[in-house]
């Protein structure tokens, strides 16, 4: 409600044309805020008073926004502007910029860079996608082990203010190996002349270049950190990650898990952001092999017709047969899939976690059975042999589905697979054609089909 109302006052004051006014009223809010005001207005407004905003202020609101408006608004301003737009960037947010942005403006915009922002951006854009060197920043505080508490906090000051944070400061020794780090409300507890390397914390913890940043997430989890040192292989200091990076790698990983358990190719942009085209691309590669896979579930009732056509009750009871027995290996599924993500079980679990499985099954078929049991004796009426066969079924797809949810998953991470992948939609699709060979195996042997 609040961005309402800015939103509102900022195009009264656009069409006034009272330029000063908008300056000083967006002045007084977060970065963040302005971003998002800035978001509501149409394109050519946003961009004239984004041109207004004083350039550090500007360079802060800019790495706020979504990347379809931060392409719109850097691809519109003078190469110069561009320039020092990108200048004053966070080393990562500018190297992420430049990664969605096409060659030629990139190459346009590198071009009236400065040189450390250009070998910055470079060095960034070397690192696999999705690995931690592809998300950390090179805007750091490094300190000497032999510097003088007094020493250190004066290279924190000249250095600080181009630096991503100055809560942590990371102790490197002449090759600029990671030997240490150095908490800035530590250092200022510490007399002046007291040196770095002897209290300093040679605990460190740090990341390498090329781990996973799904990976790099759990360890922020692990150690509560809000920034942690990445480091090449041979522990050499080359960047930071922070908290805030992680916030963002966290909801695109759940992003990416969510589609995948739903049977969606996994897309870069939000919902409404994503045309119709691309929309039925991500969707329809699944939906054609889950189609494909159920021609199994027809096979065996057409297999069964004598069977049906025998005893036709039978065919009433499929539909709920099916959908619990998906249902059920669809929440065994999502749990295991989780605990995956989250690091709570490995594969060395999976005996473990069958057994758990299966226990759980057999108290979820047997009051299922129950239940069904009565309804089928006292509501359906429909005999006493055909309620046994019904029931039974149920405990056993129920048993099997839950089976196969929890293994599936476990077993596509031990080959390289997204556990993910194996979420509801492809276990329904087993799990229905393995009901029904049940169900019609129990229909032949206790009815005599």
């Amino acid at each position: 409600m609040e961005d309402i109302k800015e939103v509102k006052v900022i195009e009264e004051l656009l069409e006034s044309k009272q330029y000063t006014k908008i300056r000083q009223a967006l002045s007084e809010l977060n970065e963040a805020d302005i971003a998002a005001v800035l978001e509501e207005l149409e394109k050519e407004d946003m961009l004239k008073i984004f041109c207004i905003l004083p350039k550090d202020l500007a360079a802060e609101v800019f790495s706020y926004m979504d990347v379809d408006n931060e392409q719109f608004v850097i691809t519109s301003l003078s190469d110069k502007d561009a320039g020092i737009i990108v200048d004053n960037l966070m080393a990562d947010d500018a190297a992420d910029l430049m990664d969605e942005m096409p060659a030629n403006v990139v190459k346009r915009i590198l071009a009236n860079a400065s040189a450390d922002t250009r070998r910055d951006i470079n060095h960034l854009l070397r690192y696999p996608e999705d690995s931690a060197g592809s998300i950390m920043t090179v805007e750091y505080v490094d300190l000497k082990e032999n510097l003088t508490v007094s020493e250190a906090i004066e290279r924190i000051r000249k250095v600080g203010v181009d630096s991503e944070t100055i809560n942590i400061c990371y102790v490197l020794d002449r090759r600029r190996k990671l030997i240490g780090t150095v908490s800035l409300r530590y250092l200022l507890l510490r007399e002046d002349d007291e040196v770095i390397g002897d209290f300093m914390n040679e605990n460190v913890i740090s990341i390498n270049t090329l781990m996973d940043q799904e990976e790099v997430a759990g360890l922020f989890k692990k150690y509560d950190f809000t920034s942690m040192p990445v480091v090449d292989n041979e522990n050499r200091l080359v960047g930071i990650i922070t908290v805030d990076d992680i916030m963002d790698i966290i909801e695109e990983e759940a992003t990416e898990d969510i589609e995948k358990m739903n049977a969606i190719l996994p897309g870069d942009k939000p919902y409404m952001k994503t045309s119709v085209f691309e929309t039925w691309k991500n969707r329809i590669p699944w939906l054609l092999l889950l189609m494909i896979s159920a021609t199994f579930t027809g096979s065996i009732i057409t297999s069964f017709e004598d069977a049906l056509s025998s005893c036709v009750v039978l065919t009433a009871f499929i539909p709920m047969l099916m959908d619990t027995g998906g249902n059920a290996g669809g929440q065994a599924s999502a749990t295991v899939i989780r605990s995956l993500s989250l690091n709570d079980i490995e594969f060395s679990d999976i005996f473990k976690v069958i057994w758990k499985e299966v226990r759980v099954a057999v108290l979820c078929g047997l009051t299922l059975a129950a239940c069904n049991f009565l309804k089928l004796m006292f509501l359906d009426r429909v005999g006493l042999m055909v309620s046994v066969v019904v029931c039974l079924t149920l405990v056993a797809a129920v048993a099997i589905a839950k089976v196969v949810g929890c293994t599936l998953p476990m077993i596509a991470k031990k080959v390289g697979f997204d556990p993910a992948v194996m979420a509801s939609p492809f276990i329904t699709t087993i799990v229905d054609a393995l009901s029904l060979m049940i169900y019609f195996k129990f229909a032949t042997m206790l009815l005599g089909l």
